[in-house]
């Protein structure tokens, strides 16, 4: 399904192209997933544990600080743009799900629940360090920072020839600034 999804898009992405493309029948495309939410699901928790891998696998998961954590992360986030990859079946889905008020828009409340979670997490880190400004609140910082990320993946996938790496650059320092501790 990804691969169907990033080339072709959502539409294209018929049980029977999938299996077609995998070299198997439709109906086990069916009956491994139980229907097309269940594919979703799964193609929507993989590309999550893929992405989570990928920042692991670069020892930048867990730095320093709160802070670090936190722009380190936006900075993967943001020079991977680029070479989405897979990724682009993600918000390709995700742009049908909202688009058609799709009850699949659910499967992506609950992984984006968890990025959200996380941030907080490195949010309340850095404001116990007195690395990040104790007066803002970490679920709305949270919120403000995976809504960044959300609209320049959509935006990357609107004008892919767009230059990431100046509006990358910019981020992390605006966050830096907003987000930091003064004195």
């Amino acid at each position: 399904m990804i691969a169907v999804v990033s080339e072709e898009g959502v539409s294209a992405a018929t049980f029977e192209a999938i299996g077609q493309r995998g070299g198997y029948s439709r109906g086990l495309v069916g009956q491994r997933f139980g229907s097309k939410l269940g594919l979703i699901e799964a193609v929507i928790a993989y590309l999550h544990d893929d992405n989570g891998t990928s920042f692991a696998e670069s020892n930048c998961a867990d730095p320093s600080s709160g802070l670090d954590a936190l722009l380190t992360y936006v900075d993967l986030y943001m020079q991977r743009l680029c070479h989405m990859g897979e990724g682009q079946a993600y918000f390709r889905l995700l742009c049908w799900a909202v688009a058609d008020i799709s009850a699949f828009r659910s499967a992506f409340v609950a992984e984006h629940d968890r990025i959200r979670e996380q941030f907080e997490r490195w949010i309340l880190r850095g404001q116990a360090e007195g690395q990040i400004r104790a007066d803002l609140d970490p679920t709305s910082a949270a919120l403000m920072v995976g809504s960044q990320l959300l609209g320049l993946s959509i935006q990357v996938l609107v004008d892919p020839a767009m230059e990431v790496d100046p509006i990358r650059l910019t981020c992390l320092a605006t966050l830096r600034a907003g987000l930091a501790a003064t004195g």
